[in-house]
């Protein structure tokens, strides 16, 4: 069963996907749940008790705190590596997945050494001297394999959905981002579908777009060393760019001076 839109909103409560900060999906027989790639300001989420065998999905889910996903199908730890981005995420649920393997020790402190931000690993307290032994006898994951191919197959129906999502989304989010910069808000017409033949005449806009809105997120996360480093690049980044208007002004300035002494 795929996790759709319509099902989100209803479950919880809400009229659009970006305000979706909590959602419940216990036992719903859920293999497909492609749609958190829309919903990245999910802080709470609940999947346990379904038949869910990739976390790739969640990669972007940026504010995620809480993640339950007791009695799964998620095949290897390596899946962990889709969740590493999460520096906000502070407890997870993993037990009873066919990943925790045979012996619980080593399990754990795997997990603890991909994931060390984690304050509570099955619903057990993490400690300093795991978080330290976690370095030495935990395994170091790798990125498994793509599992699109293992996707459920949808139907027309549900792609032209996805893709409106997709769509309303952008819009919706750039344009908040855009207002709290009092920066103008773009149109409708600036967002055409992904079938549409002006997508290639305006897919510079929209990377400009999406990176700026990209970079907006990332800044959350930062601490205030990372912020400095920031900082100080984008200051390089501005004298650079000022020393070049200056320059091109400098001589443009002396062109012109030269044709009126002409």
């Amino acid at each position: 069963m795929k996790l759709t839109r319509k099902l989100v909103l209803a479950k919880a409560k809400a009229s659009d996907l970006d305000s979706v900060k909590k959602l419940n999906c216990w036992g719903c027989k859920l293999t497909d749940i492609s749609i958190f790639s829309q919903i990245p300001n999910i802080e709470v989420l609940t999947l346990s008790v379904n038949s869910i065998a990739s976390l790739s999905p969640l990669a972007g889910c940026l504010s995620l705190c809480e993640l339950y996903l007791r009695r799964n199908l998620i095949p290897s730890l390596a899946e962990l590596s889709h969740l590493c981005p999460l520096t906000r995420l502070r407890v997870l649920w993993l037990a009873e997945n066919p990943c925790c393997g045979t012996d619980p020790s080593h399990y754990r402190l795997t997990v603890l050494r991909s994931l060390p931000r984690l304050q509570k690993l099955d619903n057990q307290v993490v400690t300093e001297e795991e978080l330290a032994l976690s370095l030495v006898e935990g395994d170091e994951i790798t990125t498994p394999p793509s599992t699109a191919q293992n996707q459920p197959s949808t139907n027309s129906q549900t792609d032209v959905e996805t893709e409106n999502d997709s769509l309303n989304y952008s819009m919706e989010e750039t344009n908040k981002i855009r207002e709290q910069l009092g920066m103008k808000l773009l149109p409708r017409d600036k967002f055409p579908s992904l079938s549409s033949p002006s997508t290639r005449e305006t897919r510079p806009l929209a990377r400009k777009t999406h990176t700026l809105e990209a970079v907006l997120l990332l800044l959350k996360d930062l601490d205030e060393e990372e912020l400095h480093i920031v900082h100080t690049a984008t200051q390089n980044k501005l004298r650079t760019y000022t020393f070049s208007c200056e320059t091109l002004s400098h001589t443009l300035l002396t062109e012109r001076t030269t044709n009126m002494e002409h």
